[in-house]
């Protein structure tokens, strides 16, 4: 079964693939043939047209993807304040391609509301993005003690 379908693809080529991820990777004798297969059609597939995917379906609607104290992704419903890191650990995509992704605008929101203003407080109670220079260049003036 496995020697019919190698006849197209470049054998050796797939030998060495097949052989160097089994010298890394830990496999039972009953998976390698399908191990071949796969290799040999994705080598084989290499090339043609792309098959375009059906219409992406969201978890939830777009509009009760954003609420007051979470946001919710599109692709697998999960709930949290932020999806940057949920995006990019779960779904291998930046924030940009997400919204490109649903066609989303711009200024969506990634993080909850409700935790943005949390943290905007916090940085406005510690004076961060106040600008952190003076005048006079950037140091300041010592105190004469007299």
């Amino acid at each position: 079964m496995v020697a019919d379908t190698i006849k197209g693809a470049a054998p050796r080529l797939v030998a060495t693939i097949v052989s160097s991820y089994i010298s890394h990777h830990n496999l039972s004798p009953e998976q390698i043939p399908e191990l071949i297969a796969s290799v040999h059609r994705s080598i084989a597939g290499l090339g043609s047209p792309v098959e375009v995917q059906a219409a992406l379906t969201p978890a939830v609607s777009v509009r009760r993807s954003v609420q007051r104290d979470v946001v919710i992704c599109l692709d697998c419903g999960w709930k949290g304040k932020m999806l940057r890191r949920h995006l990019t650990t779960r779904h291998g995509l930046s924030a940009e391609e997400y919204l490109k992704r649903w066609s989303l605008p711009a200024d969506h929101p990634l993080t909850a509301p409700n935790y943005s203003e949390q943290r905007s407080v916090l940085a406005k109670q510690l004076g961060l993005g106040r600008g952190g220079r003076n005048a006079n260049g950037g140091r300041r003036r010592r105190a004469r003690g007299g």
